[in-house]
Formats: C-alpha cells, sequence, structure tokens
C-alpha cells in the first residue's frame, strides 16, 4: 500500500511539475530568444558588429542575471506562504519585490553606465573592440529598471501557479523586439544609428513592454484584492528576512556564474574578434539551452517551495528529485540533437568562414556539459527553496570561481575557444555532483 501510494504521488508530482514547467520554459526561452534574435540580426549585418554585441552584453548579462536572483525570493516567498494557507499575505510579498526591483534596478543602471565602458576599453581586447562595444552596453543599462520590474511580476505569477501570462507576454516581446531589430540594426529608418547599438535599443523596447503588460495583468486579476495585492498587512520581518535570504543567496550564485562565463568572454576576447564572434555564438546557443533548466528550476522551487511550507518532507524529496529527473533526460536529448546539427546552427548566426571554422567544433564540444549543467540548476533551485541557501552559493563559488575561471584562462591561451569550453565542462560536472548531493542531505534531515 504504501508503495503503491509513494507511486502515485510520484506521478501526481511528475504531473504537476510539468503542468506548471512547459510555460515557464517557454518563458525563459523567450528571454534568451531576444538574445538570439539580436545576435542573428547583427551577425548578418556586420561580424565585428557581433563581437560589440557579445562584449556589451557580457558585463550587463552579470548585473542583469545577479540582479534577477536577487529577485527570486519574490517566487519562493509566494509559493511558501501559499503553502502555509496565508494566501491574502502574498500581495505583501510582491510590493516588496516591486520596490527591490527598482532600487536594483537603478543601481544596476548607474553601476552599468558610470564602469562598464572604462572596464571594457582596459582588459586588453584587442584594438576598438572595447571602444565599439561601450555604447550598446549604455543603452543595455537604460532597460535594467523595466526588466526587473517584469521579473518581479513573472516570478510572483509563477508562486502563484499561474505562469501562462508570463509565457505569452515574453513572446509578444519576442516579436516587438524582432521587428525593431529589423528595422533599427540596418537603419531602415535613417536615424544614424546600427549595428550592435541600434540591436540595444530594440532591446529597451520590447523589455519596457513585457513590463508594462505584466503589471497591468497583475492589477486586473480577479483574485488580486484575495491576494493582498491592494491592502498592506502587518509587517512580517521574518518573512521579509526570508525573501531578502533566498534573494542574496540566489543573486550570489548568479553573479558567480555568469560573472566566470564573462570572465571567459573577456578571454577569448584576448585572442581575438573571430574567436570572440566564436565564443559568442557557443555561448548564445548554451544559453538558450540553458533556459530549459532554469524553467524546470523554477518549477521545481515552486513545488519544493509549497511542500516546504506545508511542512511536507517526502513533498520536498519528490519535488525536487523529479525536477532532477526530468531536467536530465530532457538534458541529454537536447545534446544529442545540438552534437548532429552544430554546423547548421552555427550557420544561422554567421556566414563568416573563419568563424564557422572555430564555432562549430566548439559547439560540439560544448553539448558535454549540458546535462550536468541542467542538474545543478535545478539541484540549486531546490536546495534553496528547502531553505538552504549559503551552501549552494559556496559550491558555485568552488565550481565556477576557483576552478573554472584559471582553468579557462589557462586552456584558452594553449588550445583557443575550445580550452574555454573545457573548462566549462569541468565546472558543471563538479558543481552538478556537489549540489545534487546537498539537495538528498537536506531533504531528509527536514522534520517529518
Amino acid at each position: 500500500m504504501t508503495n503503491a501510494l509513494f507511486s502515485f504521488k510520484t506521478r501526481e508530482t511528475l504531473s504537476e511539475l510539468l503542468k506548471l514547467a512547459w510555460p515557464v520554459v517557454l518563458a525563459r526561452l523567450g528571454i534568451m530568444t531576444m538574445g538570439l534574435t539580436d545576435a542573428i540580426v547583427v551577425g548578418h549585418y556586420a561580424s565585428r558588429e557581433l563581437a560589440y554585441h557579445s562584449l556589451a552584453w557580457a558585463p550587463s548579462s552579470v548585473v542583469l542575471t545577479t540582479a534577477v536572483g536577487l529577485m527570486m525570493g519574490v517566487q519562493v516567498m509566494t509559493a511558501r506562504l501559499l503553502g502555509e494557507g496565508r494566501k491574502d499575505e502574498v500581495g505583501a510579498v510582491l510590493r516588496r519585490g516591486m520596490v527591490y526591483a527598482l532600487q536594483i534596478g537603478f543601481v544596476s543602471m548607474f553601476a552599468l553606465m558610470l564602469l562598464g565602458p572604462f572596464g571594457l576599453q582596459h582588459m586588453g581586447l584587442e584594438d576598438g573592440l572595447g571602444e565599439g562595444a561601450s555604447p550598446a552596453l549604455m543603452v543595455f543599462a537604460l532597460s535594467m529598471p523595466a526588466y526587473l520590474i517584469s521579473v518581479a511580476a513573472q516570478f510572483f505569477l509563477e508562486g502563484l501557479h499561474r505562469p501562462k501570462a508570463g509565457m505569452v507576454a515574453m513572446w509578444v516581446a519576442n516579436a516587438v523586439n524582432l521587428g525593431l531589430n529589423l528595422m533599427l540594426v540596418p537603419d531602415l529608418l535613417g536615424l544614424g544609428v546600427d549595428g550592435a547599438v541600434a540591436s540595444a535599443w530594440a532591446t529597451f523596447g520590447a523589455r519596457t513592454a513585457l513590463a508594462i503588460f505584466l503589471v497591468i495583468f497583475i492589477l486586473r486579476l480577479p483574485e488580486a484584492r484575495a491576494l493582498g495585492v491592494f491592502s498592506k498587512p502587518k509587517r512580517d520581518k521574518a518573512v521579509e528576512r526570508e525573501q531578502v535570504k533566498v534573494g542574496v543567496g540566489a543573486g550570489s550564485s548568479n553573479f558567480i556564474e555568469v560573472g566566470a562565463f564573462a570572465a571567459m568572454t573577456v578571454f577569448a576576447g584576448q585572442l581575438g574578434a573571430a574567436e570572440t564572434a566564436s565564443w559568442a555564438v557557443v555561448i548564445n546557443v548554451s544559453a538558450i539551452v540553458f533556459m530549459v533548466p532554469m524553467g524546470l528550476g523554477s518549477a521545481t522551487a515552486v513545488l519544493v517551495g509549497r511542500s516546504y511550507g506545508a511542512r511536507d518532507r517526502d513533498g520536498v524529496m519528490r519535488g525536487g528529485l523529479a525536477g532532477i529527473g526530468v531536467v536530465t533526460v530532457l538534458a541529454f536529448i537536447i545534446a544529442i540533437g545540438l552534437w548532429l546539427t552544430a554546423p547548421l546552427v552555427v550557420s544561422a548566426y554567421t556566414t563568416d568562414p573563419a568563424i564557422l571554422a572555430i564555432a562549430a567544433p566548439a559547439l560540439v564540444l560544448a553539448t558535454l556539459f549540458f546535462v550536468a549543467d541542467a542538474q545543478q540548476v535545478v539541484a540549486a533551485q531546490a536546495n534553496r527553496a528547502a531553505g538552504d541557501v549559503v551552501w549552494p552559493t559556496l559550491m558555485h563559488l568552488l565550481s565556477y570561481g576557483i576552478i573554472m575561471i584559471p582553468l579557462g584562462w589557462w586552456l584558452a591561451h594553449r588550445i583557443g575557444v575550445d580550452g574555454l569550453v573545457w573548462s566549462v565542462i569541468v565546472a558543471s560536472l563538479i558543481s552538478g555532483a556537489l549540489l545534487i548531493g546537498r539537495f538528498v542531505r537536506i531533504a531528509k534531515r527536514l522534520p517529518a
């Protein structure tokens, strides 16, 4: 009977995970599709502009991904309060999230605008690359506040088990971005701005539209008043601290991981323009793939967080292991598909023979880290949702900060772009093993 019950609950958890995950995955894919659209349009316009775009995106992505991590407390605490039966208090989580979004967004914007161009021009890049990338970086910086507002809104809806609106909004924003790219990058309107800078303005427009839509959608929810969106309940310092704690942990991990990948881009820039553009193609494709585990990780965090709030230890374990199992299968399938089609995928970005010769073999090699990278993403999210915040960050610091960065620099200057890929493979394997083991240990220690 116990086995049958467990089997039924496992199937139920898998069903709920997949139902929640598919719109979240599609929304996350929409995020990277926006970057993919930029890269493809800019790459076909001029290969050097693609290098500018990649270098401008590197520091902005570090700040953006860190900031998105800081907002993760909205998602986790919304799910936990629902699990605790405190439905009328989740509006307070959203309001705090919006305040944090504006604060972090404006600080990030000014930091990028003041420090980004200086940094790009003093990193030992090939002549002209830093100067060419700086204007696009400034525009990316301007879009930070609006984008973080949209992230807070989307995380809130996902915590409510209502992710479809975010998915639809993201793909509408992608349509806006594509249309603006096609008009602005070749400067069809005669505005005097083209290439990477014009593409950055297209992204700015799309992100602003996304934020406006999601905020209006939440305010018009039939249950908005019941959720406390328009009311101000008593201040709960414990919930506030936990929201900040989860966000800081996730933000720190994201900073470490994305910062490490940005360092890889800098190392590629030290090799030359062709290597930089080739790495840009590899990392952009990998980032799109990365959105699948990111989406499944978010869905897993919602299930684990809800079970944690309801003090359901078995539910925490089932939710986490279900997420890890599903993402393992999906990542393996994607890896095989890209391994077989790598030259075709690279040719969608550029027709430059020099870039094709470097990027295609490097992308084939990159498929080796897809499974481990996917597992570590979901496991990290599950750990945070189960109340374990510090250790995932320390494990990311070890894998990506202490091991990957120096290994990547050493290998890049010996075997080129393939060396960067090998460093990611090693870091992902270490991170995945540590985080899965940590989650199982944490889940077993929870009170029954």
